[in-house]
């Protein structure tokens, strides 16, 4: 059925041919990016059903489109599959157990992609925080709504600064690598 789309975002394309090859033919139309900012450009014009994205790609990384899908609510509801030969290259950034999507390490076998497919539907449809925010105030206890605003600015601060540190952890990691 050609009303699946599964977009595949790899450097590789030994990867991106790999992945199409182990779906079932003629069941999905595969699209490819060979970055992360092709990636984005395609997921916003296509609309995919699945998202299979490595996590270390030029231009734009896959920790920034992981991002940027969870900083948009009709994006985050797409089923992702993350793929990387280094998975402590992900954990450095999202800690496990991984909620919304699946992992995959490279290489992998047909059964263990199909698996994790299956799993990226089902957590796809999990409930998210944000949502939950949005739920009308009747059904919270009566807090003072000032206070609850001060604690929502100084937390989405504080998520800030901790995704600066991180970055900044990061860079720095990278550059101690690069030296030894």
């Amino acid at each position: 059925m050609a009303g699946h789309k599964i977009l595949v975002i790899d450097d590789s394309k030994v990867i991106r041919m790999r992945v199409r090859d182990m779906l079932p033919e003629g069941d999905f139309q595969v699209l490819e990016a060979k970055d992360g900012a092709e990636g984005l450009n395609l997921i916003r014009q296509e609309r995919p059903t699945l998202i299979m994205l490595d996590f270390l790609l030029p231009r734009v990384s896959g920790w920034e489109v992981y991002q940027e899908l969870q900083n948009e609510n009709d994006l985050q509801s797409i089923p992702l599959v993350i793929m990387s030969g280094r998975k402590e290259e992900v954990t450095d950034k999202l800690t496990e157990p991984f909620e919304f999507f699946e992992f995959i390490e490279k290489p992998f076998e047909k059964h263990q992609l199909q698996k994790a497919i299956k799993g990226a539907f089902t957590k796809s449809r999990l409930p998210r925080l944000r949502t939950e925010a949005s739920k009308p105030a009747e059904a919270a206890p009566a807090v003072d709504n000032t206070e609850v605003i001060e604690l929502r600015q100084r937390v989405e601060a504080m998520e800030t600064e901790i995704a600066n540190l991180k970055r900044a952890l990061t860079q720095l990691v990278n550059f101690v690598k690069q030296k030894l």
